[in-house]
């Protein structure tokens, strides 16, 4: 029996990244896709509650059968999990992506591709994103390459908690020098503010900051010096650390 895997994103299912993927994986597994219909990115892990979600099924080059949604990148996994299981294909791994952007460092507590892995990782499915480092990005047949090679080290060997995550420069293949295992960077941030657009009208916008600091071995250094980068993520939020310590606070109610 062949492997199923999920491919969701959260740029939309028009994404020349999301193309790139679904036919990489294509060559080597059945691939099912369940997408947004337009942009949803920095969405987190954020699923539709209180109305309806619109659900469509489509054609897509490479994937055996695939929907369009209206709702966000969590609800692509959850609804792909649930639709393809019915239909007798039970999905092995979730792959989201190829992100038109890189998910490095806290972007990945914002970012709808890491949020629709993550959800998949809570679901008890293997789960990769895969991001290239450019909004305009072009080049992706090194993170479409390093997606298929993941399967292998992935499926049944990664605890199903894990989410891995890979950044890929935009650059060609002859160009990036090598790949770092390594962790998020904590210190990206933004120069963003709301600005005012009209009445009571405002938009978000702004670029990153000088996040790089010397001597740091992270995703965010990594990249920055050409490098294509693997991390593993998990959903545990929890600071054992500071857990033990307020363990002996003295609160009462």
């Amino acid at each position: 029996m062949g492997m199923n895997i999920l491919v969701v994103n959260d740029d939309g299912i028009e994404a020349a990244g999301f193309a790139a993927l679904v036919k990489a994986l294509s060559e080597v597994a059945d691939v099912y896709v369940c997408a947004p219909e337009s942009q949803r990115s920095a969405r987190s892990h954020s699923i539709t509650l209180g109305q309806d979600v619109i659900i469509e099924k489509t054609e897509f080059p490479g994937a055996k059968a695939a929907y369009k949604i209206s709702g966000t990148p969590a609800d692509c996994t959850k609804i792909g999990l649930q639709f393809f299981a019915e239909a007798g294909a039970p999905i092995d791994i979730v792959y989201s992506g190829i992100n038109m952007g890189s998910n490095l460092g806290r972007d990945t507590l914002y970012s709808g591709t890491i949020g629709a892995a993550a959800e998949a990782a809570l679901s008890g499915v293997h789960a990769v994103a895969v991001s290239v480092d450019d909004h305009d990005a072009v080049y992706f047949d090194v993170a479409c390459c390093l997606a298929k090679e993941a399967i292998d080290l992935v499926y049944g060997k990664l605890d199903k908690s894990v989410v891995l995550s890979i950044n890929v420069p935009n650059l060609p293949k002859e160009q990036i020098r090598g790949i770092k295992y390594v962790p998020l960077g904590n210190t990206r941030y933004y120069d963003d503010k709301f600005h005012l657009v009209e009445g009571s009208r405002y938009t978000l916008s702004g670029q990153p900051g000088d996040y790089v600091k010397p001597g740091e071995e992270n995703d965010l250094s990594a990249v920055a010096e050409n490098y294509a980068v693997i991390t593993p993520l998990q959903m545990d939020f929890t600071d054992y650390e500071s857990l033990e310590q307020i363990k002996k606070w003295s609160l009462s109610l």
